[in-house]
């Protein structure tokens, strides 16, 4: 009795001890995922005065943004924005075309705003790997990070952090660097403990952390020797920074190790560690094949099954379309993608990805991506009304308003929590 006593006591006093050590707030306006339609957040995007000395950031390439070096397929409907900058581009009443810069405060707090005004949930701030190394103490993405947290409890939206993979050297790199990045976050920015209203995303009454890109044949690190197992269990289990939900994004076929997938059975154990999986199904599917979504469907419920099996909660993704076309022509000019290669067809093929992973039994969403213009699959305010060109061509929108994906995206939301009946057609706004 006394050993089991002594036992008792030593767990409880172990319990109390992580409980005080950890850095994380006990509370959140969101512990868990399940129930809400998430989205993921580059805020990549720069202008040439935002103060930032990155030109016209991931709108074209070397700095420069004209006709030549254009890298967006979507064009921001930028008529909210506080800041914009002025392009090279023209509209086809000879209006001069300005773009947005992430970079700018009042622009991350507008598309919170937005969040908050369509009832899109939250989103996962993207972080690459990049943004870990050396001192990032001020560095950009950490203001776009500070300023999208103090948004985020402006607007009661969750959020979250999501390390990408991507960027992750063959030399000798491991994920060390994203253990020591995740402790100045938790201590210097506070990312689990907003100095206001506390929406840090949780799951399971754990803080989620993503990491994506795991499993994927054309990276050049192997999963087995960047030390995944070290960086899940230290997100698990550290008395300080860890207590964490673990998110892995893999590839499409993870499951059964084929086609976009590595071919190892090393994954299903790192999977099998964490306690999210999140397939990345971007351009997998898309409205042109016959019968996709029946092989969508297929694929979410062979998913869940497998994940229900193995104690393993899924996220499925969807994404309103893709389109590639200015930015393969500049980095892949013997396979220039069509414009709008995988069509949003006003809607259709983001709500029937969104209501035919629901009837499959998902019950949480992931969207890609929120802010995303440059592969053309952003739910924000784009405009069909876009700047002519005869060498940067840009999708048109299908005529619908520049707001009707975050609207879609706040139905699908309302649907997955049963607020309203759950339909295969798409809504229709009265």
């Amino acid at each position: 009795m006394r050993v089991k006593l002594f036992i008792a006591l030593g767990m409880l006093g172990m319990s109390l001890f992580t409980y005080a050590g950890s850095r994380h707030a006990a509370e959140t306006s969101y512990p868990s995922y399940k129930g809400l339609v998430m989205a993921g957040y580059q805020g990549w995007f720069r202008g040439p005065q935002d103060g930032t000395n990155q030109g016209y950031g991931h709108y074209g390439t070397g700095k420069q943004f004209d006709e030549k070096h254009c890298t967006i397929d979507a064009w921001p409907d930028v008529s909210e924005y506080e800041k914009t900058y002025e392009t090279s581009f023209r509209h086809a009443d000879g209006r001069k075309a300005r773009v947005f810069s992430s970079a700018d405060k009042s622009t991350v707090d507008l598309h919170f705003k937005w969040m908050k005004d369509y009832g899109v949930d939250g989103v996962f701030v993207q972080r690459f790997v990049d943004y870990t190394r050396g001192d990032q103490k001020n560095s950009v993405p950490n203001r776009i990070l500070e300023n999208a947290l103090e948004a985020a409890s402006k607007y009661d939206r969750a959020i979250a952090v999501m390390y990408d993979l991507s960027g992750l050297r063959r030399s000798g790199e491991d994920c060390s660097m994203i253990i020591e990045d995740w402790k100045r976050l938790v201590d210097n920015q506070k990312v689990t403990n907003q100095s206001g209203a506390k929406t840090y995303l949780h799951h399971n009454g754990k803080p989620v952390v993503a990491i994506w890109g795991v499993g994927f044949p054309d990276r050049p690190y192997n999963i087995r020797n960047i030390g995944m197992e070290r960086l899940i269990d230290f997100l698990q289990n550290d008395p300080v920074y860890g207590g964490c939900t673990v998110m892995l994004g893999v590839p499409t076929f993870w499951r059964t190790l084929e086609s976009d997938c590595m071919n190892d059975p090393y994954l299903h154990t790192l999977i099998r560690k964490a306690d999210i999986v999140l397939p990345w199904t971007i351009q997998r599917f898309s409205p042109l094949l016959h019968n996709d979504m029946d092989r969508f469907r297929d694929l979410v419920i062979g998913d869940i099954r497998w994940c229900k099996e193995n104690g393993v909660d899924y996220v499925p993704a969807v994404t309103p379309g893709f389109s590639w076309h200015n930015l393969s022509k500049l980095e892949f000019p013997d396979d220039v993608k069509p414009v709008g290669s995988i069509p949003r067809q006003g809607g259709r093929f983001y709500w029937q990805q969104l209501s035919t992973a629901m009837m499959a039994g998902a019950e949480m969403i992931y969207v890609a991506m929120f802010d995303e213009v440059d592969e053309g699959t952003a739910i924000f305010k784009c405009t069909g009304d876009h700047p002519v060109s005869d060498i940067a061509k840009f999708i048109d929108m299908d005529g619908q308003p520049s707001d009707h994906y975050l609207w879609l995206t706040g139905e699908a939301a309302r649907m997955l929590r049963k607020e309203i009946p759950l339909t295969f057609k798409m809504p229709v706004r009265n």
